[in-house]
């Protein structure tokens, strides 16, 4: 058996036979999430976190902030010293943004990492199997056909648009039949983003005086964050979260091929289809609180790959963290580069992103030549 397998297959899993799990594997440091890595991205996610407390149009002190959290804590105690105004700033405003910019882009970021994983290509995006269109078209609709401030139904419409999406790209590769594999997952994803999006278009003429708004919501941010949104998605987030980190081993056994990954006793196609509900769900929390960002299910798995390793045990959890601190610095930016208005979020990730696709491009095509 070749290294690749042996690494693969090594540890238990409910979904691995035992006998598979017994075989000889690499040393452990090569395929487990080393203690410094994981520290690193939980350093940087904090510090990033305590940044998008502090910038703002209203100068909060640092030692007020932390105060002020600290006596947010059970048993705790302490006179931040603070107003009643700047701590209605910190508590209503920031600490929600804060969160959700966090939320939204590990959701992304790991949803990126488990499509990858899926079609065994560093290029998948969180957004490939029609799950944006199908959000822009639920939001549109909703927009549309609701005048005035449309409420929470704007991100249900989304979310609910987004899981459709999905699901109709996935029954329509399914069509093809069981052997046809991630290519055609691809292929149907295609096909319903690009019906999704002629559908928003048409909706989009149907209401032109509401462009504005619909565009608005398409570009992303997260400056309408609130604690109703966090609690909104986070029991979908975390279930979603749960499975994907449970899958990185299986992911890894995935990555040798579906054929080699059947010897070893894997049911790819079953893997495959959690592991795509998990990161359409995920992917269908973020865009429904946030608008489009595009480019984070790229830029931040294949950071982490450079320079953690490859493993899907490690590129999920740091994703995950890398993700959040990623978008959490791109909200920094959106709301001081031109403040005090503000950039939409896309606008800055597509900013990085775009280049970055690029260079990734060229490298993959580098790859397959040599």
């Amino acid at each position: 058996m070749s290294p690749r397998l042996r690494r693969a297959s090594a540890g238990t899993s409910p979904d691995v036979p035992a006998d598979v799990a017994a075989r000889p594997v690499l040393p452990a440091g090569q395929a487990r999430l080393r203690p410094v890595s994981l520290l690193v991205a939980m350093v940087l996610l904090a510090a990033t976190l305590l940044a998008g407390l502090l910038v703002g149009a209203a100068g909060l002190p640092v030692g007020g902030v932390l105060k002020a959290l600290a006596d947010r804590l059970p048993f705790v105690q302490v006179d931040s010293g603070l107003s009643v105004i700047d701590e209605n700033i910190l508590f209503q405003l920031r600490v929600p943004r804060a969160l959700l910019a966090a939320l939204v882009g590990g959701m992304l970021a790991m949803a990126g990492a488990g499509y990858q994983g899926v079609f065994r290509n560093p290029l998948a995006d969180p957004y490939l199997l029609g799950a944006a269109a199908g959000a822009g078209v639920g939001a549109t609709m909703v927009i549309v056909l609701m005048p005035g401030d449309p409420g929470y139904a704007v991100p249900l419409a989304a979310f609910v648009g987004a899981i459709s999406g999905v699901f109709l790209a996935y029954v329509l590769g399914n069509t093809a039949g069981r052997a046809s594999g991630a290519a055609t997952l691809v292929l149907a994803g295609v096909a319903v983003s690009s019906f999704l999006a002629s559908v928003q278009t048409f909706l989009q003429q149907v209401k032109a005086e509401e462009l504005q708004r619909i565009f608005s919501w398409l570009l992303g941010g997260v400056g309408s964050a609130d604690w109703r949104q966090l609690a909104l998605i986070a029991p979908y987030s975390l279930a979603s979260t749960v499975v994907l980190l449970a899958h990185g081993r299986l992911l890894d056994v995935l990555s040798v091929g579906d054929e080699e990954a059947a010897s070893l006793g894997l049911a790819a196609s079953r893997v495959r289809l959690t592991v795509l509900v998990a990161a359409s769900l995920a992917t269908a929390c973020a865009v429904a609180v946030s608008g489009l960002i595009g480019f984070v299910g790229i830029v931040v798995p294949h950071v982490v790959r450079r320079l953690a390793g490859s493993s899907y045990r490690i590129v999920l959890p740091l994703s995950l963290l890398g993700g959040a601190a990623f978008l959490g610095m791109a909200d920094l930016v959106a709301r001081t580069v031109i403040e005090p208005a503000e950039l939409p979020l896309g606008v800055v990730t597509a900013f990085v992103g775009g280049p970055f696709f690029v260079a990734v491009l060229r490298a993959s095509r580098r790859e397959v030549e040599m």
